[in-house]
């Protein structure tokens, strides 16, 4: 199912791209926008699995690059987007910045290792959130993935 996954964030990144200068942009060009988009998406998420980046939903890489602000409007737009971008980099460091430095100092804004590593569907919910079976290698419980961990070493 992990290719629904990429097919809604596929049409998802075209809307992202194209949404920036809907008013100004031919029909034409805003399937080349969105087709674009979809391979900005696709390096995006190449780019955060080389940095390890921990994002399930692929959501950073889908709001966060900044393809669909510079894609619409032509070169008539493009000053006012690379401000409003620059605006919003610094009002979210400047806001969330401070924030998660307090949480990760505290040490609530990440699990230990061993549950990150078994998932927390298992170690706070006592299973997958999602239909998993043992054919395919997942563990269905946190016993089992201790049992997997065992075998491998």
């Amino acid at each position: 199912m992990r290719w629904m996954l990429h097919a809604c964030n596929g049409l998802l990144g075209g809307f992202v791209a194209i949404t920036a200068g809907c008013s100004v942009v031919e029909p034409w060009a805003a399937v080349f926008c969105g087709f674009n988009a979809a391979w900005v998406l696709i390096g995006f998420n190449i780019l955060a699995l080389k940095l390890q980046f921990d994002d399930p939903l692929e959501a950073a890489q889908l709001h966060g690059g900044p393809c669909g602000l510079l894609m619409g409007g032509k070169w008539g737009l493009l000053g006012a987007q690379v401000v409003e971008l620059l605006a919003n980099v610094y009002w979210v460091g400047a806001t969330m910045g401070p924030l998660f430095y307090i949480l990760n100092k505290l040490r609530i804004l990440r699990m230990d290792r061993d549950e990150e590593i078994a998932g927390i569907d298992i170690s706070s919910h006592g299973g997958y959130a999602y239909v998993q079976s043992e054919e395919n290698g997942h563990a269905r419980f946190r016993g089992d993935y201790t049992l997997m961990e065992d075998e491998q070493s």
